[in-house]
């Protein structure tokens, strides 16, 4: 399942009141899914959308890309995850 793009939209340069929105709305669902035990916070949405790219099989360069990395080697953590891409290779 891939996550909406929402989900990795950088938030740096975002209003300091969407970055503060964004937070209280993550730990709300967070709470509601009884996870906020995990301190569950909006980067995580964007690691959780690199992994399931990596997982899907989606390009490395493509991940690069999503997530707007500009170092190849920054995506490396979610390709290791996932052994399985390699499965039907040969």
């Amino acid at each position: 399942m891939l996550l909406p793009a929402l989900a990795v939209t950088p938030v740096r340069t975002a209003h300091p009141s969407l970055t503060r929105y964004s937070l209280l709305l993550v730990q709300k669902y967070a709470q509601d899914a009884r996870l906020d035990a995990l301190k569950i916070h909006p980067h995580m949405l964007r690691h959780a959308s690199g992994y399931d790219l990596a997982n899907c099989g989606a390009d490395t360069r493509l991940i690069q890309d999503y997530l707007g990395h500009q170092n190849i080697q920054h995506i490396v953590r979610y390709t290791e995850l996932a052994p399985n891409r390699f499965a039907n290779l040969f």
